[in-house]
């Protein structure tokens, strides 16, 4: 019997006639009743959840990515992902890049997209920063969101001009707290990770830096080849150029392993500041209530991408490095994400109206 005779079937039990009977009777068949019609409607899901995972997916998907295009690294993951999970599914993925407050816009349009896994999304830390970040949201990132794999990780370079009297983490550190409020740091926006990375790094280390805004990192790179700013916080793509060359001076990597490309750099930890780890991580999502048959598909077939070498190579080539996992150690890292940077925008004061 095929799913619709047998759910004709089930109808036409559930309304039969029957005789009257007395109060408890009564009760006792609507109990009945409603157990019966429960354990139809579960069934059905059982029965219709396979049959969406094998026909999935009919038509192209939207990849949202909540950032402008033109080869930043969000846009540069977006389309390697896009390109090998069109292989992968056989169906065209579609890169929408929706920039905007900060990522926002674009989250929030997978936040109430329909969950039917043809709207998914590639966020930043962005997305565990804006709750504490924003006074209003019109999504939840734990509630309005399904995680499906963390796909990549870019990490973080502290980076000063070498100019300064300083050849270590600690050396700075001791000059800046001689030097309170003299020495300038720059970033790309209040409230981005390589912004509040910085801050979290005062907070531990106890010094005093000037914040200088610029429109993006390549900008505030620029900024401190020209003497405006002393720090920065960067990743290794479009600073290590500048490091062989000598124009700017790495004096740690902020993330629990040295980088195979600069073996000299220490770690935050190894160079005296521990719990300062920042790097800037990319995952994909799904709208919350998306089949969980489609999330693990969709992480299946990301893992399988992850692992093939030309994946690796073209991530590698940017300077980025190939993550994967289940969507429950994902949904971990955002609510641990969310925790610690509340913590720090918090005691921080820092705020976007």
């Amino acid at each position: 019997m095929n799913g619709t005779a047998w759910w004709s079937a089930q109808r036409r039990k559930a309304v039969q006639p029957h005789k009257p009977a007395g109060r408890g009777q009564t009760a006792q068949r609507a109990r009945m009743t409603a157990g019966t019609i429960m354990g139809t409607v579960i069934l059905i899901g059982s029965m219709i959840a396979p049959l969406c995972a094998q026909t999935y997916p009919g038509k192209p998907l939207r990849l949202i990515i909540p950032f402008p295009g033109g080869g930043g690294g969000a846009d540069y993951v977006g389309r390697v992902i896009g390109q090998k999970l069109a292989e992968r599914l056989g169906q065209p993925v579609v890169i929408e890049n929706r920039p905007g407050a900060a990522g926002n816009i674009g989250i929030e349009l997978v936040a109430k997209a329909q969950p039917d896994g043809y709207t998914i999304l590639l966020t930043t830390p962005s997305l565990t920063i804006s709750p504490s970040l924003y006074k209003k949201l019109n999504y939840d990132p734990v509630r309005d969101l399904a995680p499906i794999s963390l796909v990549a990780e870019i990490p973080n370079l502290f980076l000063v001009r070498p100019s300064l009297p300083v050849r270590s983490l600690k050396e700075f550190v001791d000059y800046a707290r001689a030097n309170p409020g003299k020495l300038n740091f720059g970033g790309s926006g209040i409230g981005s990770s390589t912004h509040l990375a910085t801050v979290l790094f005062m907070s531990l280390a106890k010094v005093n830096l000037v914040n200088v805004t610029y429109k993006g990192s390549a900008q505030a790179l620029i900024g401190m080849l020209g003497g405006e700013i002393d720090v920065i916080v960067i990743g290794p793509t479009a600073a290590m150029p500048q490091i062989q060359a000598g124009k700017v001076r790495a004096l740690a990597v902020l993330r629990n392993e040295r980088l195979p490309s600069l073996p000299n750099v220490p770690t935050i930890k190894e160079a005296g500041i521990d719990n300062s780890e920042v790097t800037t991580w990319y995952g994909v999502l799904a709208p919350a209530g998306t089949p969980r048959d489609i999330i693990n598909r969709l992480n299946a077939e990301w893992i399988r991408i992850a692992a093939m070498p030309d994946t690796l190579e073209k991530m590698q080539n940017a300077g980025v490095e190939t993550m994967s996992g289940t969507p429950e150690q994902f949904a971990e890292l955002i609510k641990a994400e969310i925790a610690r940077w509340a913590k720090v925008i918090k005691e921080a004061n820092v705020s976007i109206e």
